[in-house]
């Protein structure tokens, strides 16, 4: 039998600057091992679709509720999901009392915002990375969890893959590896950040809703290349810094237990594409940590071959991840290195994760703390590119000092 509690909580104000969502109370459930999780999705673009397969992947799940400002997008997950009711607006979503969860695949700018008014609601939320846009909107976000009592998992599904879990069992965690020195991680030629809009959108389509897009970003024209390729403008995301490194620092901060940098520099610009892109699409970036090592990203977007990767160098010994491939290098004269490669989609094990949570109430292996921290020091990263200089960050206060 489902229980239902009554959670009263007065509601905060939407981050965006909208409408307060007003409601007397909140409700949520105390599952039973035989209830199915009633999910909602907000965000239906390609990560949105994927992950809301690797949802359908578990059979106590129900898709019921589906949103996005694109309705042609919610026509198509609707064909994934029947039956599932659809919105255009994502307020009109989480007030649907019997929701367990919400999952928010939308672009960067809408993901605090919508995260604190899930919570707020009573919903477990499962947002993707990285879980701001902005540095001090995480602490809003991170407050809004606890008080809420929910689960928040952040999509930065590394912390739920075999392959950097067994690395960190058998490597960090046992002290073969030694101390961590140096940490460097490249991720060239990505897709997603590269898109061209379509013909077809050369023209807002009518059932479209761009001021619903923009949000709390300031009025600009129909641009179809704001809209499809949103990676791409700093107002809408934080470019490859918070969409690929985030991935990367947050194993940093998984194997160390240091996730707050004291230093970030950056440097680079818009060398290839002239597409009118303000996120830099060649970038390198550094982060030095109190524990004494450092971190650094590589982005080249116009580099003639795709890869990405990362490579730990310890006292000890040497730990390389590439896509899903796991090489260990021991320190020991005459060492064989230890080779792991690993089929599956770290996503799929990190859905089963927070839907694992939302049934036992456990704290999901990226909880919203960890998710804040990595986004945190990405934005130190892009901070220090936007302003030109070395950010030197408080880690006890988490304030920038200078």
């Amino acid at each position: 039998m489902s229980e239902t509690k009554l959670d009263r909580r007065e509601l905060f104000r939407n981050a965006t600057g909208g409408a307060v969502l007003v409601t007397a109370a909140s409700y949520s459930r105390v599952l039973g091992a035989n209830d199915r999780i009633r999910v909602g999705f907000v965000g239906l673009g390609g990560r949105g679709q994927f992950v809301l397969g690797a949802f359908q992947k578990d059979p106590g799940v129900s898709i019921t509720a589906l949103c996005d400002v694109y309705a042609q997008r919610v026509d198509q997950a609707q064909q994934k999901a029947p039956g599932a009711r659809g919105f255009s607006d994502y307020r009109k979503l989480i007030e649907i009392r019997d929701l367990d969860a919400v999952n928010v695949s939308t672009p960067d700018h809408w993901h605090a915002p919508i995260a604190i008014d899930a919570l707020n609601a009573g919903k477990d939320v499962y947002v993707e990375k990285p879980l701001t846009l902005r540095i001090e909107e995480g602490p809003m976000v991170v407050k809004a969890a606890r008080v809420n009592n929910r689960i928040c998992q952040v999509g930065m599904q590394r912390r739920s893959g075999p392959a950097y879990l067994e690395a960190k069992r058998d490597f960090i965690d046992s002290g073969k590896f030694g101390r961590l020195l140096m940490f460097r991680s490249w991720w060239h030629k990505n897709p997603v950040h590269v898109l061209r809009a379509p013909a077809e959108l050369s023209v807002q389509p009518s059932n479209l809703d761009w001021a619903r897009y923009l949000g709390s970003v300031k009025w600009r024209d129909w641009d179809p290349q704001q809209f499809w390729n949103f990676r791409a403008f700093l107002d809408f995301g934080g470019g490859q810094i918070t969409d690929l490194f985030c991935h990367w620092i947050d194993v940093v901060h998984m194997y160390t237990g240091e996730d707050r940098p004291c230093a970030a520099v950056a440097a680079g610009g818009i060398y290839t594409f002239k597409d009118g892109r303000t996120a830099p699409d060649t970038i390198h970036a550094a982060l030095e940590y109190p524990g004494g090592f450092t971190a650094t990203f590589d982005g080249a977007l116009g580099a003639v071959q795709k890869t990405s990767g990362a490579e730990f160098i310890g006292t000890k010994g040497r730990l390389f991840f590439e896509e899903q491939r796991m090489e260990y290098y021991p320190g020991e004269k005459d060492a064989k290195p230890i080779v792991r490669i690993y089929e599956e989609n770290p996503a799929y094990a990190h859905v089963a994760n927070f839907l694992d949570c939302v049934r036992t109430r456990k704290k999901p292996n990226a909880d919203v703390l960890a998710g804040h921290r990595a986004a945190q020091a990405s934005h130190l990263c892009n901070i220090a590119y936007t302003e030109q200089k070395r950010v030197r960050f408080d880690p006890v206060r988490e304030e920038i000092i200078s």
